[in-house]
């Protein structure tokens, strides 16, 4: 089977969609670099779509009717959108799940230190990364610090012109021959991930005042960590925050800067957390612009998916299986059988990047079984590594309704595998929902350089995974 290049099938109405669509999500992205922030995006784009809290009506005791639209986050890092439909939940729902944590270095919770006139903050990578692609780039710090007295502070550094930025800072070629000589994984190692936040010293005068700067005629001592102290003043003076308080922070290192269109031609998205955000983006969009259908709708975009979907906020915990079970509460459907039978007779796409091809790596990839940028949206039946370890493996009964689906909706799509079969691999969430007994498989968009500071899409593969994501949720009912 060929591929068939998306470009080749679009229209001058088409082309101006694509091209307004990905401006829309670039702007997702600059906006949405932490999960919080892609939380904060979400619900505002929901409620303007006419979604009402599922909280809120929770404790007015208003009761859900077909068309109504609701949503609910879970520790400002989850969310899951229903849209009821006309059918029972009981038949079963259409879900769209995707997540929003991306590959990143985390701030530790005791940072903070000078070193050979440094101020440094130390750092855990979180995700798969290649740490050698953390080093010498302007990087930014956004999150949250929680004081003591409950009240939270937002920090947002390295992102606007006039902000300052970070780094990591690496050996200069002419004394790197032992540096040179190890493997790729050693080159930089996880402890040499510390951003370099610092170098000038804070003095103290005569008089106890501190001060950047020396005036002229005043007699000025520095103090021991006077680099680190001036670190302290800082923050102190912007954000009203101390050293201590980084006990209580999220705060998360990522690239600075947007996202950029890529090539001459302008077909390509260069960008920071595209994996998962572009799918999660994609699934939201969907979610919105699809009008009423038969069955319930739903968009769940979940945390820790890159460590294993653990934690409270990952697909793994209860969340959504009480969201559902609160929603049907609402329709007057609850019970736990009622539950139960909801997620065993639906329908998932479990929204997730694949990678793309690469013609300079061509040996790692089955070039008859990959996904190409710019083929469309990419269904991968298995994920796993090796031996299809950790895989879903979706049946070929929804294969064929899903192909079924596409063709009907002219959605162009392909399928693929990550990467030749001794090589690796990968997994999603796929496996976790089909715990329930449902059918799922795994889609998305291809992606090059994935987990790298910046990855690579095109703006063809985006739209037509946000089409595909649309005729699912109208369409599904296996």
């Amino acid at each position: 089977m060929e591929h068939r290049n998306t470009w080749e099938t679009y229209n001058a109405r088409q082309l101006k969609e694509v091209d307004a669509f990905a401006r829309e999500y670039m702007d997702f992205l600059d906006n949405g670099k932490t999960e919080r922030e892609c939380i904060d995006q979400i619900v505002n784009m929901a409620e303007d779509a006419g979604y009402q809290e599922l909280e809120t009506l929770i404790k007015s005791g208003k009761k859900l009717k077909t068309g109504d639209k609701v949503y609910s986050v879970w520790m400002n890092k989850s969310v899951a959108l229903f849209r009821i439909g006309k059918r029972k939940m009981t038949d079963g729902i259409n879900i769209l799940g995707a997540h929003i944590d991306s590959p990143r270095l985390d701030i530790k919770q005791n940072p903070l230190y000078e070193e050979g006139g440094f101020a440094y903050l130390d750092t855990h990578y979180y995700g798969g990364v290649k740490k050698y692609q953390w080093v010498t780039l302007p990087l930014a710090i956004h999150g949250v610090v929680v004081k003591k007295d409950g009240t939270t502070v937002e920090i947002n550094v390295g992102e606007s012109e006039d902000d300052p930025v970070f780094f990591v800072s690496d050996l200069l070629i002419h004394l790197a021959q032992e540096q040179m000589e190890k493997k790729a994984n050693k080159v930089i190692e996880g402890e040499a991930l510390d951003i370099i936040i610092g170098n000038k010293p804070l003095v103290i005068d005569k008089r106890g005042k501190a001060s950047g700067k020396k005036e002229d005629g005043e007699d000025k001592g520095s103090a021991k960590d006077a680099v680190k102290n001036g670190i302290l003043d800082i923050l102190k003076k912007c954000y009203d925050i101390e050293e201590e308080d980084f006990i209580s922070a999220e705060l998360e290192v990522v690239p600075a800067g947007k996202a950029r269109e890529a090539g001459f031609d302008r077909s390509m998205i260069l960008a920071y957390g595209q994996d998962d955000r572009v799918c999660a983006f994609s699934s939201l969009k969907a979610m919105l612009e699809t009008d009423s259908s038969d069955r319930t709708a739903c968009c769940i975009l979940v945390d820790k998916e890159e460590i294993g979907s653990v934690g409270a906020t990952g697909m793994q915990s209860r969340f959504f299986e009480n969201a559902v079970a609160e929603v049907m509460n609402l329709t007057e459907e609850y019970s736990e059988l009622n539950v139960r039978r909801c997620l065993s007779h639906s329908c998932m796409l479990s929204s997730d990047v694949s990678s793309a091809f690469d013609p300079t790596y061509a040996s790692s990839f089955d070039k008859k079984n990959v996904a190409y940028l710019g083929c469309g949206m990419v269904f991968n039946k298995f994920t796993g590594s090796r031996g299809k370890s950790g895989s879903n493996d979706a049946n070929a009964e929804y294969l064929g309704h899903i192909r079924a689906i596409f063709e009907k909706e002219k959605v162009n799509f392909q399928t693929a595998e990550l990467g030749k079969v001794d090589l690796g691999g990968g997994g999603t969430i796929a496996y976790i929902l089909a715990l329930y007994g449902m059918n799922v498989i795994d889609s998305g968009v291809a992606v090059l350089n994935m987990h790298a500071p910046w990855e690579a899409t095109s703006k063809a593969d985006v739209y037509e995974t946000k089409r595909g994501y649309v005729a699912f949720l109208k369409h599904a009912d296996l």
